[in-house]
């Protein structure tokens, strides 16, 4: 059993906003197409009232990161961003140098918007360009154009915030290898300190998934991979997690408190959330995921004690992303469990050439990162 000397990992802040113009055709996230205007005090007045009750999890701990997702959080004003943010800051101590992230659609950016969102303490926008070709966009579902994608990265440059991020596409239909590259090039002349570039997947429950459109081949696709991936690294980016490469410096600070097994709070329609206690129990949390729901005030969907037997898959599942070694005693004070509990597991990997280790980090290798899935089945419990 988990002992109690659990050292609590960092805390983070999710918030979902679930709103879009229109369902793009190969999204699973929970985003609901706008059917009249955004609800926007309403909702914020709902997200509050969402985080009091689970305030008592949070133990008073202070949050060093907040990261507002969705859905299009740029659908909401900057005024309702300023309510719903000084809410926040007045029920939850937030770290003064805390890295608050907003995702933002090109298509609903306007220069008055971006400055009043930074007034309301966003210093870091995540733009969904996903590519810089109209006919890719169209294919996407998406309702910016290129020459949007390129002034909204442009906006975020001259603001001065802390940072912001391109969200890139690649293996999209029918596309070719100079076609993936150019998109890359295009991102890469904006020079944005992060770039998030990740293969398009098709999901179970999209218009894609019931319909899929034709898609490079695995070979087309590695292709696409190995060059882009020079291309990022001969501009200075540094991959350091499976899909995302930063400037030095520059690494969200959110994803990296998800992948290296902290803790976050999940405000809003169908977020969800893990905390760990002092007495050793990790719990996750799942918030309703309809708006018409969660705005009747049922915000608790679900809620589960990670049972020990499931923590060294859950902890590997996140920190085997990162391409950063990790720490080895960052498992016990994580999951609260000894390392010899994983002992004939980790003894398989590191035969298997997956894992490298000395005296206090494990690294994956590159064979581990293209047998990753092999590699976290090893940490699966037994049924």
């Amino acid at each position: 059993m988990p002992s109690n000397a659990v050292q609590l990992p960092p805390l983070s802040l999710y918030i979902h906003i679930p709103w879009c113009v229109q369902k793009c055709p190969y999204c699973d996230f929970n985003s609901h197409a706008l059917k009249g205007e955004v609800p926007h005090q309403e909702y914020v007045d709902h997200l509050l009232a969402d985080l009091d009750a689970d305030l008592p999890l949070t133990g008073g701990r202070t949050v060093s990161t907040l990261f507002i997702g969705g859905g299009t959080p740029s659908l909401l004003s900057a005024e309702a961003m300023q309510n719903l943010l000084d809410g926040v800051r007045a029920r939850i101590p937030v770290a003064k140098d805390a890295e608050i992230t907003m995702e933002a659609n090109p298509g609903t950016v306007e220069a008055d918007r971006f400055s009043g969102y930074q007034r309301a303490g966003v210093n870091r926008i995540s733009i969904g360009v996903q590519s810089f070709s109209s006919e890719k966009l169209e294919r996407l579902g998406r309702i910016h154009g290129p020459e949007e994608a390129k002034r909204a990265a442009q906006l975020a440059t001259g603001l001065g915030l802390r940072s912001f991020n391109l969200d890139l596409m690649h293996g999209l239909p029918n596309q070719s290898l100079e076609e993936a590259l150019d998109d890359l090039r295009q991102a890469i002349a904006l020079n944005p300190p992060h770039l998030s570039w990740y293969q398009l997947t098709i999901e179970p429950n999209t218009l894609f998934g019931s319909r899929p459109p034709p898609l490079p081949d695995d070979d087309a696709l590695w292709d696409i991979f190995q060059q882009g991936h020079e291309l990022l690294t001969a501009a200075g980016y540094q991959q350091y997690e499976t899909s995302a490469y930063a400037k030095p410096g520059y690494q969200c600070r959110h994803n990296l408190n998800y992948w290296r097994f902290g803790d976050y709070l999940g405000i809003g329609c169908g977020a969800h959330g893990k905390l760990t206690f002092s007495d050793g129990r990790i719990v996750r949390t799942e918030k309703t995921k309809h708006p018409r729901g969660f705005m009747q005030g049922n915000y608790l969907a679900k809620q589960h004690e990670v049972a020990a037997a499931d923590r060294p898959f859950e902890f590997f599942m996140n920190r085997f992303r990162l391409l950063e070694s990790a720490p080895r005693d960052e498992f016990r004070i994580y999951t609260g469990l000894d390392e010899s509990v994983i002992r004939p597991q980790l003894d398989r990997a590191l035969a298997q050439g997956y894992l490298t280790e000395n005296a206090d980090r494990w690294q994956i290798t590159e064979h581990g990162k293209l047998f990753l899935n092999s590699l976290l089945e090893l940490f699966l419990a037994d049924e």
